[in-house]
C-alpha cells in the first residue's frame, strides 16, 4: 500500500498524471486578423482536434457595439451573408464582401463526449479594404500676395484612410522636411499628407498655377481631383487710391449742388409751389361741398 502512494505521489510531482478537461476544448484559427479587398473573398479559420464520429455544434457570431447577432446558426447563414457565404469545415469563405462586413467574429463549437459538454471558442477580426474614390479639392481662383492661402484635399470612403499628394502644373510637390532637397528647395509652404491641407503663409506671384490633389491609401488605384488654377497678383495699390481719390470727388461735388440749389432758393420754391397746389385742392373740395349743401 506504502509503495502505491509513493508512486502516485511520484506521477504527481513528474506531471504525468492528468486529468480530462470536462469544460473546454481547444479551438484554433489560422489568422486572427484578416484583411480582405472589398467585393473579394475572405476566408475566417476556425479548427478543432475532434475525432470525426463526435457530434458538433458549430454557430458563428458577429460581435457589434449594439450586441451579438448569429451569422451561421442551425446549419445555415443568417441576414447579410445568406446567399453569399458556405462552410468550410467549420469556417467560413465570404464572397463579394463589402465594408458592412467588417468586424469582430466569433466561432463557438461544443460536442459532446464521455465526460460531458465541451465548450470551445475563438475571435477573429475582419477589416475589409476600400479603395478610395476621388477626393474634394478645395482651391481659390485668385488670391493676394502677401496673403495666407490654404488648400484642402479629403475622401473619405478609402479604409485604411488615404494619405495626400499635392501637384502643383503636374509636378509633385516636396514635403517641407528641413532637410534635403525639399530644403535647399526653399519650400514656403506646408503639405500635410495626413489632413490633404496644403498651407501657404504668404503667397507669392511664383505660387501661381494650375493644382490637384492626389488619394491613395495601397488599395485599388490613387484617385486624383480635377485641376484647378490659381491666380496670385500684386495688391493695386494705385488702382485703390484712384478709386478712393474718384467717390471723394464724388462726394464733394455732390455736396457743392446741394448748397448751390439751397442758396438760389430751389429747395423753397418747391416748397411754395406745392402748398399753392394744396390751397388750391382744398378750396375746390370746400366749393363743391357748399354747392352739393344749397341744391
Amino acid at each position: 500500500m506504502a509503495r502505491r502512494s509513493l508512486r502516485l505521489l511520484l506521477l504527481l510531482c513528474l506531471g504525468v498524471l492528468s486529468y480530462p478537461d470536462v469544460s473546454g476544448i481547444s479551438i484554433e484559427t489560422d489568422n486572427k486578423n484578416v484583411k480582405a479587398e472589398e467585393f473579394k473573398e475572405a476566408i475566417l479559420s476556425c479548427k478543432h482536434k475532434f475525432s470525426k464520429g463526435m457530434s458538433l455544434r458549430i454557430e458563428w457570431k458577429k460581435i457589434q457595439s449594439q450586441g451579438v447577432s448569429f451569422v451561421y446558426y442551425n446549419s445555415e447563414f443568417t441576414g447579410d451573408l445568406r446567399g453569399r457565404a458556405e462552410m468550410l469545415n467549420t469556417g467560413i469563405r465570404i464572397r463579394n464582401v463589402t465594408r458592412r462586413d467588417s468586424g469582430t467574429y466569433r466561432c463557438e463549437i461544443s460536442a459532446k463526449s464521455e465526460e460531458g459538454q465541451r465548450l470551445g471558442e475563438a475571435t477573429i477580426t475582419l477589416t475589409v479594404l476600400v479603395a478610395p474614390t476621388t477626393p474634394v479639392c478645395e482651391v481659390p481662383s485668385s488670391a493676394m500676395t502677401g496673403t495666407v492661402v490654404q488648400m484642402t484635399c479629403k475622401e473619405t470612403e478609402g479604409s485604411p484612410p488615404s494619405e495626400y499628394q499635392w501637384y502643383k502644373n503636374g509636378v509633385a510637390l516636396l514635403e517641407k522636411t528641413g532637410t534635403g532637397s525639399a530644403r535647399e528647395a526653399n519650400i514656403t509652404y506646408t503639405m500635410n499628407k495626413k489632413s490633404g491641407t496644403l498651407l501657404f503663409n504668404t503667397v507669392t506671384k511664383n505660387d501661381t498655377g494650375e493644382y490637384f490633389c492626389e488619394a491613395s491609401n495601397g488599395i485599388g488605384l490613387s484617385q486624383k481631383c480635377s485641376v484647378k488654377r490659381m491666380q496670385v497678383d500684386d495688391l493695386n495699390v494705385s488702382g485703390i487710391i484712384m478709386a478712393v481719390v474718384f467717390v471723394a470727388l464724388v462726394m464733394v461735388l455732390c455736396g457743392l449742388g446741394v448748397f448751390y440749389a439751397q442758396k438760389k432758393g430751389y429747395f423753397a420754391k418747391e416748397s411754395s409751389s406745392q402748398k399753392k397746389m394744396n390751397y388750391q385742392s382744398t378750396s375746390e373740395k370746400d366749393f363743391k361741398h357748399t354747392k352739393s349743401f344749397v341744391i
